[in-house]
């Protein structure tokens, strides 16, 4: 499928700049004119996905976090990409309520939130490289065109 429109974004890894990225990717599909739902599932999705790079893969320090979105006639693909610290087993952090860190009170369910969101969700990790995490959702706004 040909893309219609393509951006890529590089933003440091502070928890200031996941509301930032929300609101890139929002403004990005919104020329495609999604639904209000379809839109709400995007921001929710990046920002998971932003979120997950800033704390588990920075964890204390600090880096780059890369943003890439892909419109299509149907839909959109967004990846998030950092290179932090990667994820040592990628089938056990997908499932919901994992976390590896408890004491931060966070849910474990960030992937498991971008999945129900998104129509499809991969995730590639390295430990000592990073992450890379490319959803794909389908405007069903867009299917009747």
């Amino acid at each position: 499928m040909q893309p219609i429109n393509y951006m890529k974004l590089e933003f440091s890894s502070k928890s200031s700049n996941e509301g930032f990225a929300r609101v890139v990717a929002a403004a990005f599909v919104s020329q495609v004119d999604p639904t209000i739902e379809e839109m709400a599932d995007v921001k929710t999705a990046v920002s998971e996905a932003v979120t997950n790079a800033i704390i588990h893969g920075y964890e204390n320090t600090s880096g780059l976090v890369r943003m890439e979105c892909i419109l299509y006639n149907d839909g959109v693909e967004i990846t998030v990409e950092d290179e932090g610290q990667g994820i040592e087993d990628v089938n056990l952090a997908r499932q919901p309520m994992y976390t590896s860190k408890p004491e931060m009170e966070r849910s474990g369910m960030g992937f498991t939130v971008m999945e129900s969101f998104m129509d499809r969700v991969e995730v590639i990790s390295e430990v000592g490289k990073g992450t890379k995490v490319s959803m794909f959702k389908k405007f069903k706004s867009l299917a009747k065109e």
